[in-house]
């Protein structure tokens, strides 16, 4: 499959088990120690976040993190900036998770926090600033996980200041339709100027957690920019982190990071 082809007997959202999703065999594949790739988006979503603030000013608002997943390393990255994050998850196993996360999280996810609050000072100052113990501001800041979908979303009044959407859009379905209504609910959901971070599997082709396994649309670059386009100012920055030596989908070559402003209308 290549990015913008026809497919037939397309696997769409509504027809996933995603109650099956096993979120400790998910992170015990992916997230118990923090990959090469894994650093790199932080780096890079940290240093989006704390330049733009630097820039534009302000904080306390709200953020969300859009199919959450058993992933905290996007709320963790928002955590200075926001007096409240919503996850936004649908699979009721992710939610157990998440819900078991809020009142301190795992020890895996501090080396995650440790890459946020390293690095040039007016990059990770407002990390730092949060002492050596940031669960007791995740605990205040993020609040009971919102179960539904991204398409959810769909229509709704934009709400959140600041925004986080890591391997969804692409990893819930092999439509290419549907994967570019997944980007626009997000981007539609945050409010004018708003900072976002969106991560993308490049080329992957679906993906198995424990003895599921779960649909992905193959999309590239080109892809990426074609579907936030529309929603984001054109400062927009797009990178491609290659990732050889640690595939873990079929067809996967890496991924596609995109740091931008929410159009301001």
């Amino acid at each position: 499959m290549t990015s913008g082809s026809p497919t037939t007997a397309e696997k769409l959202n509504a027809d996933v088990p995603w109650d099956a999703f096993d979120p400790d065999e998910y992170i015990k594949r992916n997230y118990l120690e923090i990959q090469p790739v894994d650093r790199a988006i932080l780096i890079r979503v940290r240093d989006h976040f704390s330049d733009h603030f630097a820039k534009h000013g302000g904080r306390g608002g709200s953020g969300i993190d859009v199919g959450a997943g058993p992933n905290l390393y996007p709320a963790l990255a928002m955590l200075p900036w926001c007096g409240r994050i919503t996850l936004l998850e649908r699979a009721e196993r992710n939610l157990t998770y998440l819900r078991g996360q809020l009142s301190g999280y795992d020890a895996n996810w501090d080396q995650f926090w440790e890459v946020l609050k390293s690095g040039p000072r007016d990059r990770s100052a407002a990390y730092t600033g949060l002492g050596a113990e940031p669960r007791a501001r995740f605990a205040d800041v993020v609040q009971e996980p919102l179960p539904g979908s991204l398409f959810d979303l769909r229509g709704r009044k934009p709400a959140w200041d600041l925004g986080t959407m890591f391997f969804v859009a692409e990893s819930i379905t092999t439509s290419l339709e549907e994967f570019r209504e997944g980007v626009g609910c997000f981007m539609n959901a945050l409010k004018p100027g708003a900072p976002f971070a969106a991560a993308f599997m490049e080329h992957s082709e679906g993906y198995r957690v424990g003895a599921q396994e779960f649909p992905a649309r193959d999309i590239d670059e080109r892809e990426v920019r074609t579907a936030l386009g529309p929603f984001a100012e054109a400062d927009m920055k797009v990178a491609c982190l290659d990732n050889p030596k640690q595939l873990i989908r079929h067809g996967y070559t890496g991924m596609i990071l995109a740091c931008g402003r929410r159009r301001k209308k």
